[in-house]
Parts: structure tokens; sequence; C-alpha cells
């Protein structure tokens, strides 16, 4: 038998039923999410997108609690290399999501930087790489959102690398988090998304293992990442053609990730999110008992 990972708390997302966006025909209700999630298996979930399950806290205390759900985490994107500009935009946002995370009890508030190729269109919104100013603008924003967001709402930041962002290989993270503070940000460590860019997992929690404050649990499917990867196809069209698989199935091999995550002694929350926009409504929930089945095998 594995030796138990009681220092993970596993949980899932809106994400691992297809789930992108706020309002859009192709997802399932938020209240089918709710149930089979809970029938899964799991006892944690993600916001997801602002807007998707209710935003009135009473309303959906109510609703997560009756199915013996909590809540973990929200999530916001935000683009704050773009400087003191998009400051206010960006709070506006970022604090109607906080607000609603801390009334659901969490600690915690997912950041993703903003996308610099569109994922529909393939349409290059920026250039991929920084500037030294965007850098230092992405870094102090970064820093100043982990401050007001720990003052005023109580909860800590974790940053996620992502595809297709200015966070995303190796070298962009260790660069992120060499200029950041650590009392202030941290990262989410999302398994797929870091393998989709090259990077290895266990490396980065052996060698920053004080700075990961959250783990997202996802594999990529090294065939067609080649593809992906060759054909230079953004990460929405990559992730219909099934870039992000199902666990066992993919890379990285999640025992020895969640075994470095547990060797750092300090709880942390482990959330599957299998990208599957858009989905069949049947297709997640079968999928969502066979992980939560691996990952017990895993000792979580």
């Amino acid at each position: 038998m594995p030796a138990a990972l009681d220092r993970i708390r596993v949980g899932s997302a809106p994400d691992s039923w297809g789930v992108w966006f706020a309002d859009d025909p192709l997802q399932v209700p938020w209240e089918r999410f709710l149930d089979e999630v809970a029938e899964a298996g799991y006892e944690w979930i993600e916001l997801g997108p602002y807007g998707y399950l209710p935003t009135d806290p009473a309303r959906l205390a109510d609703e997560v609690g009756k199915r013996g759900l909590k809540v973990s985490a929200g999530t916001v994107f935000t683009g704050l290399h773009r400087g003191p500009a998009v400051w206010e935009s960006t709070w506006a946002h970022v604090s109607q999501v906080a607000a609603l995370t801390q009334a659901m009890g969490a600690r915690h508030l997912v950041v993703i930087p903003s996308f610099w190729r569109d994922d529909k269109t393939a349409e290059i919104l920026e250039p991929p790489e920084l500037t030294g100013e965007q850098w230092a603008h992405l870094t102090k924003g970064m820093e100043r959102l982990g401050h007001e967001v720990k003052e005023r709402y109580g909860l800590d930041i974790v940053v996620h690398p992502h595809a297709d962002t200015h966070l995303d290989t190796e070298a962009h993270v260790e660069r992120f988090l060499d200029s950041t503070d650590s009392d202030l940000v941290n990262l989410c460590l999302d398994t797929g998304h870091y393998a989709y860019c090259g990077g290895d997992s266990v490396k980065l929690i052996e060698t920053y293992g004080e700075r990961i404050g959250y783990l997202h649990l996802k594999q990529v499917d090294p065939d067609i990442l080649a593809e992906v990867v060759r054909d230079e196809v953004p990460f929405g069209p990559a992730v219909a053609r099934g870039v992000m698989c199902e666990p066992p199935s993919g890379v990285p091999a999640l025992e020895p990730v969640l075994a470095a995550a547990q060797r750092l002694g300090v709880e942390l929350f482990a959330i599957v999110e299998q990208d599957m926009y858009p989905c069949e409504a049947d297709a997640p929930l079968p999928i969502a008992v066979r992980t939560r089945k691996f990952l017990r095998s895993c000792g979580a």
C-alpha cells in the first residue's frame, strides 16, 4: 500500500466538467456539476469562472453544504504586466471574486495571467515574451495584489503558470519566483500546464518547495502535445484535441508529484483539473469517479 498522503487535500473543479465560462450552452448546468462532483467522492471544489456557481453567498453556502462540499479557492484572470493603468479594473474583478471566496470559508485565490494568444482564433494578442519593464509590472503588480487581497479578505494568492501566458516555462516560472516576495506571492503549480510547457513538477517542488502554495493535478498526452507544439496550436484547440488526458494515462506521473508535495510537510490542496471544453454532458462523471479512485490508490 502507498504511504498515506495525509497532508494532501484532494478536490475537483468545474474545469473537470468542461466549464470554462460563466455562461455557455456547451457546459453542464451548475446544479449537475455540484451533484456529480459530490457523487464522484470529492469533498473540496473551486468556484470556477465567477458567475457559473451562484454568487449570493447564502445561496451558494446552502447549495454546497447540502451536498457535503467545501470551497478551497476562487479564480481570477489578470493582465498586471500592462502596468498601473489596469489596476483599477483588475481590482474591481478581483475584489468581487475574493469576497465570495472569503464568504465560503476558503483561504486561497488562484491568479492566472492573461493570454498572449487568443484561444479560439489563434490571433497573437501580444508578444509571447515580456520586456524588462513588463516583467517589473508583473512582479510588482502581483505583490501589490497579494498584499491587498491578504489585508482586505484574508486570502493568500497563488499564481498559476498557464499555457499561452507569459508565465509558462521553467525559465519564466523561476524568474517570477526569484523576483517576488514569498510573504506576498506563491505558486499554484498545475502539473499539466507545467508539463505542457516543458517543466518538471517534481524538480520545481524540490527546488522551490517553500513557494508551492497550492496544486492543480492534471496530465498531458505526450503524443498529442508533440503535435500541438509542432503545429503551434493554441491552447483552446489543443484541449479540444484531447491534449489534457485522464490520469494515469499521461505525464507527469502523479505519484512522485504527490510524494514530493507530502515531503514539504505542509497542508496543500491538490485540485483535479482535466481541461475538457467542450465535452459531452455525460463524459465528466465517469472520468471523475475513475480519477478519484486512482488518487486513492496513490494514498490521497
